[in-house]
């Protein structure tokens, strides 16, 4: 074993040969003939050693830092390790073998003492190793695998291209996503779009502009300053990014103004929209800047999301694409482009089967064909209606990408943790409904409806007045509001989710936090640290951002204070029923709430979103008053939710070291503009479509997501929590979920402490778990479950085997693959379902018969009409 590790004598030669080789050969691009296959061959070698040596690191990561080998004192690498020892001791994402190795480096006195031992030889190269990659580069290889360690500060990013291009997608993009927000189905242009199309724009206008310039500040601006560059490209897709995010004040004011909902005619005036789109906008921006020591500078939040990103951008600008080893004993040489093209083209031919010519292959819930009648057998079994239990539900990958994660992307402890998190819940629901708890036994099993006594949808006008606030006596003649049992364990396992999340990063993550809040405080301050010690872990990446001026504490605090303003004069110069105290609420909803649920999704890549939390909390506040509670709500849950996506567009911008003060000003306007231009879109539509939001309505603008935001506020504002989950609500055991949920990182903490060498209890993630609960009603297994042996073939098998070979193309094929399927769902939008054309054949029905055409129900309503309390006798 110490031979097959041992990186110091054994394959000495091949990697001083292929060092000397990198040294003399500047790109991949001048290595031709006899000399690429020998440098290709050195490169293989190198990367065998490097996984032999089992340090998670490619032969090109070795080369990288070998010429700093003798500069790594004995004395700094143990400093460092300490601190990584320390930092990555709960971090599923660092390998625990490696963590191992740090804790025998770190533990035995004798390897100071006698460090030219031939003993200690290895395993002290092994760390010095470890120590330059955690400060040279990064400690993860999936970062290392498309994040460049290198900088040319020289290289334009504010450029006239870049604001031209990403002004006019943002104008475009925000359009299109608002009109079409509000039809069903619904369509959206994704930023990953935005990204493909920018790389020809940009090539165009670096064709076609003219070379003028002119001098600021001492510096020269052109209107073509040479070649589109990939700052230029990154900056116009996180405008793109922050522009297609449709603003929350749409539910609100669409809500608020039709005469089937609120009926407000106030809510038509544009400086109310404006004043409450612009409040609700901006909040995130302030929390996101103020959160950056805890979410963006650390190396371990590593923002997975935002890597697909970064490997498409690199794809189109990388300059070198050496060839790597990978399965079968080959060496693969097809660039990250040729493989971007190719993968790219297969999955947008490919999604016309699943996605429209064959959607049985989309929802391919063959075992209910058997008996589509089978109540018993759909319950479980189906895709659409049912708990969706099937070894093989999909051959469309976009079913996978439906929770808004990639299993390609997203680590695969994430996914496995999910998976297993939602097989506890799928016990749950069996349970529940088969004993006909909370009378789910009468409603469909996996629904997201709210239901009557009758197992009708609860119709809200029933129980309100014409202002919408809550009428008991109306409430006494009609219905309690019931939930499906999958809609139950939900909520159940929403409680535990929040209790989990700041129970997890009090434990797991205390010593970054007060790490942070220190930092934090120093700047607020003005005051500045040096602290050598500090720095030694810093990453690269963070050492090459001090380049550029950062963007000032306050600048995001007065962002932050502008957006209160805005939905503070917007809620109380007009008649909400509000106290504008709401929006205080709401963003110390998003203080509190910000760093745990930051740190969740930068490590794991999945976002905890505090929707339900927000309607809970903002309910209880304002029992009764459901236009209170959407303000609570916008204000508590999307401030956290937009300070989550601006923070992984840092991180990209970070990435990719582009100036801290360009990303802010690019999200500022971004957003500006997507919120005028939201706001015109969704006026033409209050008042110039005829019946929107209503069956009736052209285009099929029907607003389901209008409806479902209307159905919420009225069952979580007007009807409130108290009548659900109080000491007289038909669900308080669901309240359980919180100490449940606190408890879970407390017991896993424990267990770590008690079996340290136990390799699976480290890789459970107790938030993960809770998240896994949280997949039902109305998605399901099927949606799920294909992802768990995709994610552990790419996370376990190629990584750990071929990691050259992962790292060079795990991201860029899963950029590709959703770039495909977004193209073609636009295609197929426009030019096929638009204009109404369908195919009418078996392979397009068979999915939507029986049970999972109408969801069955296990019992039927009982003869005298209903289930539960009789009329009249409802709880308060």
């Amino acid at each position: 074993m110490a031979e097959e590790k041992d990186i110091t004598r054994g394959q000495a030669d091949e990697l001083t040969y292929v060092k000397n080789e990198k040294k003399s050969l500047e790109t991949e691009a001048e290595i031709s003939g006899a000399d690429k296959g020998v440098y290709v061959d050195a490169v293989a070698e190198a990367e065998d050693v490097a996984q032999h040596g089992g340090l998670g690191m490619t032969g090109e990561d070795i080369l990288a830092v070998e010429d700093k080998l003798n500069s790594m004192t004995l004395e700094r690498t143990r400093i460092i390790l300490k601190q990584v020892q320390e930092m990555h001791q709960h971090d599923q994402n660092f390998p625990a073998h490696i963590l191992q190795r740090v804790e025998i480096f770190l533990g035995d006195d004798t390897i100071m003492k006698n460090p030219h031992d031939p003993e200690h030889a290895e395993l002290i190269k092994e760390m010095k190793l470890e120590a330059l990659m955690v400060t040279e580069n990064s400690p993860y290889a999936e970062v290392r695998a498309v994040v460049e360690n290198t900088d040319d500060p020289s290289m334009p990013s504010f450029t006239f291209r870049t604001w031209f291009i990403g002004i006019i997608y943002v104008i475009i993009g925000a359009f299109i996503n608002q009109l079409f927000d509000i039809r069903q189905p619904a369509v959206r242009v994704s930023s990953e779009v935005a990204q493909l199309l920018a790389y020809p724009a940009g090539k165009l206008c670096e064709k076609l502009l003219p070379d003028w310039s002119f001098t600021l500040f001492g510096k020269r601006h052109s209107l073509n300053p040479g070649k589109f560059n990939k700052k230029e490209h990154m900056l116009i897709t996180i405008m793109a990014t922050v522009g297609y995010n449709t603003p929350y004040t749409s539910n609100i004011i669409l809500s608020q103004f039709l005469p089937q909902y609120f009926n407000q005619s106030y809510a038509s005036e544009f400086s109310y929209q404006i004043l409450i789109g612009l409040g609700t906008n901006f909040c995130g921006y302030g929390l996101a800047g103020l959160a950056r020591r805890f979410l963006i500078y650390p190396s371990f939040c590593v923002w997975p999301g935002s890597l697909v990103t970064i490997a498409l951008n690199r794809a189109f600008h990388s300059d070198t694409d050496p060839a790597v080893p990978g399965p079968f004993k080959r060496i693969y040489n097809w660039s990250r482009m040729k493989l971007f093209a190719v993968a790219f083209a297969a999955m947008f031919v490919w999604f016309w089967f699943p996605g429209f010519l064959f959607t049985a292959l989309s929802s391919f819930n063959w075992i209910s064909w058997i008996s589509p009648n089978n109540v018993s057998l759909n319950n479980i079994v189906g895709f659409n209606n049912g708990l969706g239990v099937n070894p093989w539900p999909t051959f469309d990958f976009n079913v996978l990408t439906a929770y808004d994660f990639n299993p390609l992307v997203v680590p695969a402890f994430g996914t496995i943790n999910q998976f297993i998190g939602m097989v506890i819940a799928l016990f749950m629901i069996v349970a529940w409904y088969w004993s006909n708890t909370w009378h789910t036994g009468y409603l469909p099993i996996n629904s997201n409806h709210v239901f009557d006594n009758a197992g009708k949808a609860f119709n809200v006008q029933k129980v309100i007045d014409h202002r919408g606030i809550f009428d008991a006596a109306k409430y006494q003649t009609y219905s309690q509001p019931w939930m499906a049992a999958g809609n139950l364990v939900v909520y159940f396992w929403f409680f535990a989710q929040y209790a989990c999340t700041i129970s997890y990063a009090a434990l797991f993550h205390r010593r970054e936090i007060i790490h942070g809040l220190k930092g934090l405080w120093h700047s607020l301050r003005r005051k500045k640290t040096d602290s050598k010690e500090d720095d030694l872990t810093e990453d690269i990446h963070c050492r090459l951002m001090r380049s550029y001026p950062e963007v000032p504490e306050w600048w995001y605090l007065l962002v932050l204070l502008f957006a209160m303003g805005c939905g503070m004069a917007g809620i109380g110069a007009w008649e909400t029923y509000t106290n504008p105290a709401v929006v205080l609420f709401g963003i110390a909803l998003g203080i509190v709430f910000i760093v745990p649920v930051g740190l969740v999704t930068a490590i794991t890549g999945i976002q905890v979103t505090m929707n339900v939390l927000a309607e809970l909390i903002g309910g209880a506040w304002t029992p009764g008053n459901a236009l209170a509670m959407n303000y609570f709500k916008a204000f508590g849950y999307i401030t956290t939710a937009q300070a989550i996506y601006f923070s992984s567009d840092l991180k990209v911008a970070h990435y990719l070291k582009i100036p801290p003060r360009h990303t802010f000003v690019a999200q500022l306007v971004a957003t500006l503009i997507s919120t005028l231009v939201c706001t015109g879109v969704f006026n033409f539509q209050m008042n110039k479509v005829p019946n929107v939001c209503t069956a009736e309505a052209p285009f099929g603008f029907s607003c389901p997501g209008i409806n479902t935001f209307f159905t919420a506020a009225v069952f979580w504002g007007t009807l409130g929590p108290k009548k659900l989950f109080g000491s007289n609500g038909q669900y308080r055991a669901l309240m359980a979920g919180f100490p449940i949920g606190f408890a879970m990182p407390i017991v896993i903490y424990f267990l770590r402490k008690r079996f340290p060498r136990t390799a699976w209890l480290r890789q459970i993630h107790p938030v993960m778990l809770c998240y896994g609960g949280l997949n039902w009603a109305p998605y399901n297994l099927s949606y799920l479950w294909p992802s768990v042996p995709l994610a552990s073939f790419s996370w376990f098998y190629l990584r750990k085997r071929y990691l050259a070979f992962w790292s060079k193309y795990n991201f860029v094929l899963a950029a590709a693959w959703q770039c495909g399927i977004a193209i073609a769902a636009i295609v197929i939008f426009f030019a096929i379902q638009l204009p109404a054309v369908e195919v009418n054949w078996w392979g397009n029905t068979v999915s939507y018969q029986g049970c999972e055409d109408v969801a069955c129900r296990r019992l039927p309503i009982p003869d005298i009409g209903y289930f539960g309390p009789a009329p009249g006798n409802l709880p308060v």
